[in-house]
């Protein structure tokens, strides 16, 4: 199965560089380039990738609004491509912000090639893209600085079991679904269900969504 990809960046040579390993992969088609967050927004549209490379600083509409554009889409569009955004610094507010509203990850701009390469594989595949270390520095740092009032999370947390409360705080905290697994004596494949079920529950689009909902609800205290 081929894995349909648009590269945003405002960079020439950067996007020349991620089409030319990228379209080198069997299974991977570059089906366009964007130099800025609006383009990048009509192209996906016409396109119809599966995962859009996006940029977080660009001149016009940024990584970010363009990412909400595409994860958000107005009424009457029904294409939502999965949004890997592409950074120079392993911290940064744009992308808590995209987690936010989204995206299934992010990645460095100077990550290696194999690195970016895998990267696009994971994220088509549904999984998203958090390295442990990287999601509970980047996301408890922000979550203490700005608390977020969003639809009160901690109300909608009683629709889940015993369970999938505990599971949800695992995923949080960076586990697999093979440690998760381990951890609570369950077969695999059973807190695959319950990681399932709590996206629904929750109507979270990924374990990236998941892992800011659990620090946004007070489920994950930042530091512990």
């Amino acid at each position: 199965m081929t894995t349909r990809v648009l590269i945003v960046d405002d960079q020439a040579m950067v996007r020349a560089g991620f089409a030319a390993l990228l379209a080198a992969q069997s299974d991977i088609d570059v089906v366009g380039e964007a130099p800025d967050g609006e383009r990048g927004v009509e192209l996906s549209r016409q396109t119809r990738p599966d995962v859009v490379l996006m940029d977080v600083r660009m001149p016009g509409m940024n990584g970010l609004a363009a990412a909400r554009e595409l994860l958000h889409p107005p009424p009457g569009v029904t294409h939502r491509p999965r949004v890997l955004m592409l950074t120079t610094f392993d911290v940064d507010d744009y992308v808590y912000e995209a987690l936010r509203a989204g995206a299934s990850g992010f990645l460095l701009k100077d990550a290696p090639s194999a690195d970016l390469i895998a990267a696009v594989r994971v994220v088509a595949s549904g999984d998203a893209l958090l390295a442990p270390s990287v999601t509970r520095r980047l996301i408890g740092d922000f979550v203490k600085q700005r608390p977020a009032a969003r639809g009160k999370p901690e109300q909608r947390l009683g629709g889940l079991t015993e369970r999938e409360t505990e599971v949800l705080s695992l995923v949080a905290r960076g586990l697999s679904n093979a440690e998760i697994a381990q951890t609570l004596v369950l077969a695999e494949q059973t807190v695959k269900t319950h990681v399932s079920r709590v996206l629904t529950k929750l109507d979270l689009r990924d374990r990236a969504q998941a892992v800011v909902f659990a620090y946004e609800s007070g489920l994950v205290i930042p530091g512990e």
